[in-house]
């Protein structure tokens, strides 16, 4: 492991500590009793803290010093004073701990005295500190000129998502979009709480993976010599548990899918679903906007939010626009008792890309979420779905043709989708086998055949209506972020690089390509007034390291970045 200087004089110095007797990662409890917020809110002059955090700057002159401490409800200013921490002879405790061998980054415990300064600030006249946990590694901390101009600011995504734990440490507001993140699941929590309905938990690895059109991460179970597959959904548990008897129950479950990655998707997120007994999905419409109303107000004080250049107001009720209606007002195209070989044509006219796998349901999926969905901002329910898009949905009460279905668009996105639950266990099976047509055609999203779930409707099910939020994309919407890896700790991100150790000539060979890539050979070869036998070890160097690529084109051989 290649260590920065920086890093090694912090091992040097730990080394120092250690030689003083002083244990930089101590055992023992810190006995905190106020945190920077509660030592604001209740500040008395004189009174006696003990507080502990990380130390996030310091101005050190002679024997004084202020420093800034920061714990997990922000920062408080704190006072050193050689004479108030050394009282007696040896100032080594000043001196040497705190002036030399404590570094930023570095959580200390302080005893102290409240007081406040001259210019008003509420401060920590520190009587006494320990050290309770070396940093290694410096924070990634922003500079702030005289000018008040911010450098070197921790802003790259990327570094951001990988290093979740030190985005945290250095941008304070990353904190404030899980604060409200977890404020989200609370309420909904709630919500469905005091309305009797019962929190559960389903299995994660499911020998089908049943209750949506996805494909599934794949494991196998050694002991049983089976197959096994990442919840892709946890519907027909739900289901399931409707048929036991139980009127209301909900899951926020971590589902798996193995597909894409965008700013959108991840491969493991998290939703809720909910199954009530005795009702429909008109009743599911109401019960969903006034959850949502409620959650935003819980969540931001008001039912607005702002997402990007939009401002969303989740106050009920929403427009409720069916999908035939939706597709026709803004392509012109009545999809109504139209066969497949009529969507695929229309959808081709429409630029629409479709292929030979895609049946009646997925053809009208691609014209909507191509040519309709990114139109809604406001909340709105899209209604009455096609039969074949909805292999779990009830018919329509009106038109055989349709299901009682609806999904919540926001913002052009779906974030919630619900059903008046198919409970006739022919119809089901029905329905399952023409998912199976649709896998025999090449449809790697078609739905499994789930036989067990199929005794459990024979069993019977009551009229039941379900609905899935996706809760990531809700908490984007309420918290103004585009992407994904934003509400999410820690995103799934390609494997990091490794750091990798060039030559000097390398280096310079490499600087060159950044600034002319591509280029041509020999012309490389000549700016980097290398000798034959430097060059080509050179070159070989950096395409071994996949940092350079040399190709043969009409013009010769041509180097450029990999």
């Amino acid at each position: 492991m290649q260590l920065s200087e920086l890093e090694l004089i912090r091992r040097e110095k730990l080394t120092q500590l250690r030689n003083l007797g002083i244990n930089p990662y101590p055992a023992d409890l810190f006995p905190v009793n106020h945190t920077s917020k509660t030592i604001k809110e209740n500040f008395s002059e004189g009174k006696n803290v003990v507080i502990a955090g990380r130390l996030m700057s310091r101005r050190i002159q002679g024997k004084a010093s202020f420093a800034e401490l920061q714990d997990s409800e922000g920062r408080i200013q704190v006072y050193f004073n050689r004479d108030e921490i050394c009282t007696n002879e040896d100032k080594t405790q000043y001196n040497e701990i705190y002036k030399k061998l404590l570094d930023i980054g570095d959580f200390i415990g302080i005893e102290g005295e409240l007081f406040t300064t001259q210019v008003g600030e509420k401060t920590v006249m520190v009587k006494k500190f320990t050290l309770l946990s070396k940093a290694l590694k410096p924070l990634p901390q922003p500079r702030v000129d005289a000018d008040g101009n911010v450098h070197d600011a921790f802003t790259d995504p990327e570094q951001r998502y990988r290093q979740r734990y030190a985005d945290l440490v250095v941008n304070p507001h990353v904190k404030e979009v899980f604060v409200k993140r977890t404020k989200l699941f609370n309420a909904m929590r709630t919500f469905f709480n005091e309305r009797g309905y019962f929190e559960v938990e389903t299995p994660i690895l499911q020998p089908i993976p049943g209750g949506a059109a996805a494909k599934p991460f794949i494991t196998h179970h050694n002991s049983l010599d089976i197959p096994l597959y990442m919840r892709i959904a946890n519907e027909l548990y739900l289901k399931r548990l409707i048929v036991g008897g139980f009127d209301g129950v909900y899951e926020f479950s971590k589902n798996f899918r193995n597909e894409g990655m965008d700013r959108t998707h991840n491969p493991e997120f998290t939703a809720m679903e909910i199954y009530v007994a005795y009702k429909d999905y008109n009743w599911m419409m109401d019960f969903c906007e006034q959850l949502l109303e409620y959650c935003a107000t819980e969540v931001n004080g008001t039912t607005k939010a702002t997402f990007g250049e939009h401002t969303v107001d989740f106050k009920a009720p929403y427009p409720r626009v069916t999908m035939a209606e939706a597709i026709k007002n803004f392509t012109g195209f009545d999809i109504t008792g139209k066969s497949e070989d009529e969507l695929r044509t229309a959808a081709k006219e429409m630029g629409v890309a479709v292929d030979n796998s895609m049946g009646k349901g997925k053809l009208i999926d691609e014209m909507f979420g191509e040519k309709c969905e990114g139109n809604y901002i406001q909340p709105t329910f899209i209604t009455d779905y096609p039969k074949e898009m909805s292999p779990l949905c009830k018919e329509h009460r009106d038109n055989p043709e349709l299901t009682e279905r609806f999904e919540l668009m926001v913002c052009g996105k779906e974030i919630a989708n619900a059903y008046s639950e198919l409970n006739d266990p022919i119809d089901q099976r029905e329905r399952f086998e023409a998912q199976l047509k649709l896998a025999d055609r090449g449809d790697d999203e078609a739905m499994f055949i789930d036989n067990d779930f199929i005794r459990a409707l024979e069993y019977g099910m009551p009229p039941t209506s379900g609905m899935g939020i996706g809760m990531d994309r809700l908490i984007m919407f309420l918290t103004n972020n585009p992407s994904i890896q934003e509400v999410l700790f820690f995103p799934q991100m390609k494997p990091e690089r490794k750091a990798i150790s060039l030559t000097e000539d390398e280096k310079a060979v490499f600087t060159l390509l950044k600034e002319n890539s591509p280029i041509e050979l020999n012309t490389l070869k000549e700016e980097s007034g290398l000798s034959n036998k430097k060059w080509d070890k050179t070159i070989k160097g950096l395409t071994k390291n996949k940092l350079a690529k040399v190709e043969k084109t009409n013009d010769g051989l041509i180097v450029g970045l990999n």
